[in-house]
């Protein structure tokens, strides 16, 4: 497997760094109605040896084992409980690759569920050029003000290989 873990862990640390200097508050807003909610996504995926293989024997796309992504999610959060559980559902769209001269689309959507402290989770159909899978997404959202911080690790298993995921961002009360 290509995945360094090294790589993973400073890419992690930084990620989880610059959402940890934007807010302190971990605590998502309480809502009673519906909201909903957009906004860029940045981070990286790591690619096993068996997804990049896949790339260039079906797609003839080079890529190494780690590929930026940018993107953009919408999401959906329902009222909330009297336990203070959420149901979410997200849309994540993202381009990858961009750094190394090629554009990976990819489509989740994602249902799941938010924790009044901001801890997240949700399942979900993904589309790529490797074909469609099931990711499985975990993370927290953390608040400053009106902005929410959120911060998530994906894990889409498939018969190539293993893609992870980590991706960070922002979005804001419409």
């Amino acid at each position: 497997m290509r995945i360094h873990l090294k790589r993973v862990v400073v890419v992690s640390v930084w990620m989880l760094s610059c959402v940890a200097m934007a807010s302190t508050a971990g605590a998502q807003e309480l809502v009673n109605q519906p909201v909903k909610l957009g906004g860029p996504r940045l981070g990286a995926t790591f690619l096993s040896d068996g997804i990049v293989d896949k790339l260039s024997d079906d797609a003839y796309i080079e890529v190494g084992s780690v590929v930026t992504q940018f993107g953009w999610q919408f999401e959906k959060r329902f009222a909330m409980s009297d336990s203070g559980i959420t149901p979410v559902t997200e849309w994540v769209m993202l381009l990858g690759g961009l750094e190394q001269g090629v554009a990976l689309p990819s489509l989740t959507w994602l249902v799941g569920l938010r924790s009044r402290s901001g801890a997240e989770f949700g399942v979900g159909p993904n589309l790529t050029p490797v074909g469609a899978a099931l990711a499985v997404a975990g993370g927290f959202t953390l608040r400053s003000g009106s902005v929410n911080f959120p911060v998530n690790l994906a894990v889409v298993p498939s018969k190539s290989g293993i893609r992870v995921s980590l991706l960070a961002g922002f979005n804001m009360r419409r």
